[in-house]
């Protein structure tokens, strides 16, 4: 196909006058697609600027464009008084069958692939949703968030942190973090304990591939949360899993297991324990730590909900009482703000710090400036303890609701605690039946239940419920939806 004449270019060619890249960049990128795929061999001499702009109807000075273009790149050479030609230099492809130009399905190569970071989340479409307990956007204060964010955006001085890549973060802002963690939690620490990155997964992935190789041994509650045992697994560490007792993870059988091997880490929720709620008791407390330093085994303590406690004073985390340097502290800020109001942070010795500081560096370089800045101010004007107070307020009666809605509908076939905080309940079927089934036809009843709220083994039978999502008046509508499919299960 080395004469003009024989280039389809009409069938390569096609120019759309309806969208913004200019023609001249269609035709010139259509080429490029055709010598790629091998309709146009290296040396072809093209039609020239007058013949190719009349066979597609379009202004000679645009293919004068495409070709200059072309040139640009390298894809064609111009010989004067000869015309354009096909980089000779281009190497001789084989072409392809088909006409048009589809991107591949599939790689052309193997890689590896993971079953254990497979997506557990789903989308519905359905009009009432339960999840694992998480807040209300609705109930966000966006007036403070709009102004203090829009502030900072004007802030001349703010301008140059904008000019460069800062995985640190905003030093104010760990500053009002420090104040903020010392009030609410005693935490006796220094700007260098702390981290700020985007979530606590984010933590939890940092964590486990700076400190967990192939073969170490991670202990979790036989309930646990999915996301760290996934991020756990990931690194090729193997779980290890000890009861859940109404106090708190059983004590006895984790000492029991550091007798008979080497335990590398320990992760918990002790607040409220996920999912069950529970919170971890004191002697437990002490005893876990004591275990630690004897069997030298990390603590990773997630603190995924301690904003949200309501009938007592919140626990103070075990990281508080940690002389040795074994524990991890993981916990969320802005947990009741707007999704990309919310951030994560790591508290832990010094040098470990350093060593996780140049690895959120390779992740997360350029940080996030603009929005620490404004966080920071809503923890120093003190409008982060307002709307905290605001929406524990709200959270309460919601959670108080959700407990007479559960006894009033569903008493004969449930047995469940009310949590002391978080925004979940842990809910126990007295008969066995598919939880999988009861989701699908409160689906199909407009309620959506995910996956990951069904806890179905040999001797549990339970649901973790978030109430923090729902309006009354929805809460009303899910839990009778929730029993009507339940009643549906039964025949």
């Amino acid at each position: 196909m080395n004469s003009p004449d024989n280039i389809p270019f009409k069938s390569f060619i096609q120019i759309q006058r309806d969208i913004n890249t200019p023609i001249y960049l269609q035709i010139a990128n259509q080429f490029i697609q055709a010598i790629s795929q091998g309709k146009i061999s290296p040396g072809t001499k093209l039609l020239g600027t007058r013949a190719l702009s009349e066979l597609l109807n379009v202004h000679r000075n645009t293919i004068t464009a495409a070709y200059d273009e072309l040139f640009a790149q390298g894809w064609v050479e111009i010989k004067p008084n000869k015309g354009t030609f096909i980089a000779s230099l281009l190497p001789l492809q084989n072409q392809k069958e088909t006409e048009t130009f589809h991107y591949p399905k599939q790689t052309g190569y193997s890689f590896k692939q993971s079953i254990l970071l497979d997506s557990p989340f789903e989308h519905t479409n359905c009009e009432f949703i339960l999840n694992d307990g998480t807040p209300d956007i609705r109930l966000t204060q966006f007036e403070d968030l709009s102004r203090f964010y829009s502030s900072n955006m004007k802030r001349k001085s703010n301008r140059s942190k904008m000019g460069y890549y800062n995985q640190e973060g905003s030093e104010y802002f760990k500053e009002q973090m420090l104040n903020y963690l010392q009030s609410s939690r005693a935490l006796k620490i220094n700007k260098n304990n702390l981290l700020i990155s985007r979530s606590v997964e984010m933590s939890l992935y940092i964590i486990a591939e700076i400190l967990l190789s192939a073969e170490d041994t991670v202990v979790v509650a036989d309930l646990s949360y999915f996301a760290a045992n996934m991020i756990f697994q990931k690194s090729g560490s193997k779980i290890k899993t000890i009861p859940i007792e109404l106090d708190g993870i059983d004590v006895d059988a984790l000492e029991d297991l550091c007798r008979k091997q080497k335990i590398r880490m320990l992760y918990i929720t002790p607040h409220h324990h996920y999912p069950t709620t529970v919170s971890l008791s004191a002697h437990k407390r002490m005893r876990i730590l004591q275990l630690a330093t004897q069997y030298g085994f990390i603590i990773v303590e997630d603190d995924h909900d301690y904003d949200f406690q309501f009938d007592k004073q919140p626990l103070l985390p075990m990281a508080t009482s940690d002389q040795d340097g074994m524990i991890i502290y993981v916990g969320s800020f802005g947990k009741s703000l707007a999704p990309g109001f919310r951030t994560s942070f790591m508290v832990a010795p010094e040098n470990l710090m350093i060593e996780m500081r140049k690895h959120l560096g390779i992740i997360d370089r350029q940080g996030d400036i603009l929005m620490e800045q404004a966080l920071g101010e809503m923890i120093e004007e003190g409008a982060i303890h307002r709307h905290l107070k605001k929406s524990r307020k709200v959270y309460k009666e919601r959670r108080d609701l959700m407990a007479e809605l559960l006894e009033l509908e569903l008493a004969e076939a449930i047995d469940f605690q009310i949590p002391t905080g978080g925004l979940a309940f842990w809910i126990q079927w007295k008969e066995t039946f598919s939880l999988l089934k009861l989701s699908q036809i409160a689906s199909q009843n407009n309620l959506f239940i995910p996956k990951t709220l069904l806890y179905q083994q040999k001797n549990v039978q339970a649901m973790r419920i978030g109430f923090g999502n729902l309006s009354p008046e929805e809460m009303i509508k899910s839990v009778a939806i929730l029993k009507k499919s339940y009643q549906r299960t039964q025949y």
